[in-house]
């Protein structure tokens, strides 16, 4: 029989803080997947379970970045603007798509925590279903529209020549990629964050493989160039889709679709709306305030800016793993909740906090000691170098702050109330970083580093006004 120590809720108890006698079966255990209710039992075990897949999930989808720009980038500086051009045009596809995972998250959380899987089925039905329409939409748009879209981006007619066929099959297959998102986040909040993360492994694998064969076309392959790689996309995400489809149908987690779950409810529809409308707003609202702040160093010229990229590439990085435990607060809360354990909520998102606090502060620690040395495997450019070092470290300060509102940010999201945050971040992000990075970079002598200086004020106080905001309590409230 397996020995563990109870990971769990009182985090004052000293043996909550040990790590467990085996360990590591229960990390084979959350990359397997197990049926396991989250409502019960100890919270360290279930954030454990839940976080360990959303981690593995959000490093493929850096992988699978990576990778991408890895083959392209072979076929010249025409191929990477149209990848970028195109990429800048999916993240309206992303963005909606977030907003919606968001609101299917919350709904098939608190149904499943209810003990209703009937409910939870339907609940999951009307979320696919309305994803399924809007990805009908923008794919029909993209597949239209692509070249004319890249151009309205400003792209040159070099790239139009290399790209126009690549935008249309990325932005045409679009729907792919947002109905990814979205079944991908009813497994989340039914508490299948394993089956999730194998849906993600599966269309970004086949993705890595097929995108070098069919961008270069070894042997008696054809060589299609950049639209290889759209065509490598869209078909692993298409087979992500039907393998995700599957797997639902046959209820090898918490949720099995059933003949008798497929009918539309439209009140249901417009609960989920409701909440990916504000969760929609709140993640646009982060999106915009980075392009407002690419702008704002771009005027200190191509050394700040690339500076600036390779440093911000990095926290990103840094802070996937940190999604995933945030994500795994979010089913809790909304697992919780469904079971009318408001006390069990509260006391998840502090033991993920602290989990992501650790985490995180480890990171951070490492940023600022070797922020050079880990620099300096991008750049050898000495004014890039100085300022991605000195951004980085910066940035790196805030980190368990980070960690905090990440998690916190995402326990009102889990509990349907998308409102809060959404607020928050406007306040935070649009009323006091962009005005702020602003005055330092044009009135203060620091230049560039203004810009990450705002970067550390906003993401530390969004921390802190979301503990405010948690510590009231009107989160526990929210119905569904």
């Amino acid at each position: 029989m397996t020995a563990r120590i109870d990971y769990t809720a009182d985090m004052s108890d000293p043996a909550v803080t040990a790590l467990p006698s085996r360990w590591w079966d229960d990390v084979r255990a959350a990359v397997r997947g197990t049926r396991h209710d989250y409502t019960q039992g100890s919270i360290g075990r279930a954030t454990f379970l839940l976080a360990i897949p959303m981690v593995l999930e959000m490093l493929m989808e850096s992988l699978f970045a990576l990778s991408d720009v890895f083959f392209v980038a072979r076929l010249g500086a025409s191929a990477v603007a149209a990848v970028g051009l195109t990429e800048s045009l999916m993240v309206v596809v992303y963005t909606l798509a977030m907003g919606l995972a968001i609101g299917g998250t919350a709904i098939v959380a608190r149904r499943v925590g209810e003990k209703s899987p009937d409910d939870a089925a339907r609940a999951a039905v009307q979320v696919i279903a309305l994803g399924a329409v809007i990805a009908l939409l923008l794919g029909v748009v993209g597949a239209l529209l692509g070249p004319q879209l890249l151009a309205l981006m400003g792209a040159t007619p070099d790239v139009l020549s290399t790209g126009s066929t690549f935008a249309r099959i990325m932005l045409g297959g679009s729907g792919t990629a947002f109905l990814l998102f979205v079944i991908n986040a009813v497994f989340r909040g039914a508490g299948d964050a394993a089956i999730s993360m194998r849906v993600l492994w599966l269309a970004n694998g086949i993705n890595i493989v097929l995108g070098p064969l069919l961008i270069f076309g070894p042997g008696p392959l054809p060589a299609f160039g950049v639209t290889g790689a759209a065509l490598a996309t869209t078909t692993g995400r298409g087979v992500g889709v039907a393998y995700a489809l599957w797997q639902l149908s046959r209820g090898s987690g918490h949720l099995q679709l059933q003949r008798r779950h497929l009918a539309i409810e439209w009140p249901v529809i417009q609960r989920v709306l409701r909440m990916a409308g504000n969760a929609t707003v709140q993640v646009m609202v982060g999106s915009l305030t980075w392009m407002v702040l690419i702008r704002l160093i771009a005027g200190f010229g191509s050394a700040a800016m690339a500076g600036y990229t390779i440093a911000v590439r990095l926290v990103m990085f840094a802070l996937l793993p940190a999604w995933g435990v945030s994500n795994a607060a979010a089913t809790m809360v909304g697992q919780s909740l469904g079971a009318r354990l408001p006390e069990r909520a509260d006391r998840a998102v502090r033991a993920a906090a602290r989990y992501n606090g650790l985490f995180l502060g480890l990171v951070g620690v490492v940023y600022v000691v070797a922020a050079g040395p880990i620099v300096g495997l991008f750049t050898r450019e000495a004014a890039v170098t100085a300022v991605a070092v000195q951004g980085l470290r910066l940035m790196a300060l805030g980190f368990p702050l980070y960690a905090l509102g990440m998690v916190l940010m995402q326990a009102f999201n889990g509990a349907g109330d998308t409102r809060t945050p959404t607020r928050m971040n406007i306040g935070v992000f649009w009323l006091f970083e962009i005005p702020l990075a602003w005055l330092l970079t044009r009135y203060a002598p620091i230049g560039s580093t203004g810009v990450f200086l705002a970067v550390l004020s906003a993401y530390s106080l969004l921390a802190l006004v979301a503990w405010l905001m948690f510590r009231r309590g009107s989160w526990q409230r929210q119905a569904l």
